[in-house]
C-alpha cells in the first residue's frame, strides 16, 4: 500500500508575547457549514519527485494565492492523519493580511450523482488564531503541529 504524503506550512506571528497561527478554512460544499474541525494548515499532496519543503511552499502559495513570507523554516515534523496520510509541516514566522487571500480552486461533481461539475475554492477564508482556539478549529490530526510550534516559541523566548 502506498502512503499518501502531504506537506504544509504553518505561518505564525507573535505580538505582545502572544502566539498566533494562520489557519485556512477548507473550501467546498462539505465544509461550508462546519467550523470546528474544518480548518487546516495550508498543505497538499506531493509526489516522489518533489521535496516535502518544496511542496509545502508550493501548496501555501496555491491555496492562499500569496507568496510564502521570508523567514527561517522551523521543522515541526510529521503526523499521520486519520485516513492514513502522513503530513509534514514547517512553521515560518511572518505576517499577512487574511483579506488578501485569493485561493486556488478545484472541481468536483456536486451534488454527488448529479453529473454537474462545479468549481470551489480550495480554502474559503483564512484567519489568525491563538493556539487554544486553533486546537478547537483544526482537523484533529493537525493539532500536534500547533503544540510543537508553541513549545518551540516558548523555548526560544526563555533566557
Amino acid at each position: 500500500m502506498v502512503v499518501k504524503r502531504s506537506a504544509g506550512l504553518l505561518l505564525f506571528r507573535t505580538s505582545g508575547g502572544f502566539l498566533e497561527v494562520l489557519l485556512a478554512h477548507m473550501g467546498g460544499p462539505y465544509w461550508a457549514a462546519r467550523d470546528e474541525g474544518a480548518w487546516t494548515v495550508p498543505k497538499g499532496e506531493y509526489a516522489g519527485d518533489e521535496t516535502a519543503w518544496a511542496a509545502a511552499r508550493r501548496e501555501f502559495a496555491e491555496e492562499l494565492g500569496l507568496p510564502v513570507p521570508d523567514g527561517e523554516p522551523v521543522p515541526l515534523g510529521e503526523a499521520r492523519q486519520a485516513g492514513g496520510k502522513v503530513v509534514t509541516v514547517w512553521a515560518v514566522e511572518g505576517d499577512l493580511d487574511p483579506a488578501l487571500v485569493r485561493p486556488g480552486t478545484f472541481t468536483m461533481e456536486w451534488p454527488r450523482g448529479s453529473g454537474a461539475v462545479r468549481t470551489f475554492p480550495e480554502v474559503d477564508r483564512a484567519a489568525w488564531y491563538a493556539p487554544e482556539e486553533a486546537a478547537r478549529l483544526l482537523v484533529k490530526g493537525q493539532r500536534v503541529f500547533v503544540e510543537r510550534l508553541a513549545a518551540h516559541v516558548r523555548g526560544r523566548d526563555e533566557p
